[in-house]
């Protein structure tokens, strides 16, 4: 009763998930972008206020930055610090053991990573190892050998981009088998709506560049099924691929599972309002609890006091 007394000081708003726990894990691919101040963060909000007023809304996010880099000690402590119980992380490992080794004798590297984060492990959600495009089956013998020596207390997804592996064959059996082999789930990369858009925006043109064209699978490996979702910057032509995961995401909630759900924008701004939206889709198919009201509304609401 204490904990959740200061959590509900610290993190105002989270109270109302804490009461009831959320079946799922969701939230954007940031948690720091200066463009959310005065929209969904409090207006004059600082650098330092960033991660405990997202957090105060949603219970996860993609950590992306760590695949340029190890954060240090005190900053991964910090970040601890600055979210409710129950907030997940999704930590992206490093590119130097997935791309630039390509998984070959990098098990000094995998494990000083992960262990960089025992300090908030009851906040990690599972790992994303994202493989590069060139990434082929005949090289499959390095993750399953990553795999063998991956900490098990652990979760973590893995996210293919080479075509053989979106085969319905051999090559996606045996990849699939091997990930469930290990309890490790499988990213869901959807980018259909992003790459059928026609748009002169700037943000959706550069992201039509960086993001990959794979098919779409919508079969959960594991209990952790981890999807991402690239649509458009606007709720009208994202809504139809939202109620479809809506759907599905319902059905593997259902089935017991625990899905992570982080829904993209091309610009970044507009990730919470659809990820908010995404939320009321899912209310509509199950009983969820409802999502606190953004900072900056809770704001406005005082100011009428």
């Amino acid at each position: 009763m204490r904990n959740e007394k200061k959590n509900s000081l610290l993190f105002p708003g989270i109270s109302q998930i804490m009461k009831s726990a959320m079946p799922y894990h969701f939230g954007c691919t940031v948690w720091s972008l200066p463009e959310w101040v005065g929209t969904f963060f409090k207006k004059d909000t600082r650098p330092g206020e960033y991660l405990k007023q997202y957090s105060s809304v949603f219970n996860s996010v993609e950590g992306n930055t760590t695949f340029y880099g190890t954060p240090g000690v005190e900053t991964i402590r910090q970040w601890g610090a600055n979210t409710p119980d129950g907030f997940k992380f999704c930590f992206k490992f490093p590119k130097e053991i997935t791309h630039e080794k390509r998984l070959h004798n990098v098990e000094n590297e995998v494990k000083r990573f992960v262990h960089s984060f025992d300090d908030i492990r009851d906040k990690l959600g599972p790992f994303m190892i994202q493989l590069p495009d060139a990434f082929a089956p005949g090289e499959i013998s390095k993750l399953e050998e990553m795999l063998s020596y991956l900490p098990k207390t652990l979760a973590y997804s893995v996210e293919v981009r080479h075509a053989d592996y979106f085969d319905h064959g051999k090559h996606e059996h045996n990849l699939n088998a091997l990930l469930s082999s290990y309890g490790v789930d499988r990213v869901i990369f959807d980018t259909r709506k992003l790459h059928a858009t026609r748009s002169n925006e700037q943000s959706i043109r550069e992201a039509q560049k960086k993001k990959p064209k794979v098919p779409v699978r919508f079969e959960a490996l594991g209990s952790r099924p981890v999807l991402r979702y690239v649509g458009t910057n606007d709720k009208l032509n994202n809504e139809a691929y939202l109620k479809e995961w809506g759907i599905i995401v319902a059905d593997w909630i259902k089935e017991g599972r625990h899905p992570y759900v982080f829904i993209h924008s091309p610009d970044k701004v507009s990730q919470p309002m659809l990820n908010t939206y995404f939320h009321e889709l899912l209310s509509e198919l199950i009983k969820i609890p409802e999502l606190p009201d953004w900072p900056v509304n809770r704001e406005a609401q005082l100011g009428l006091f």
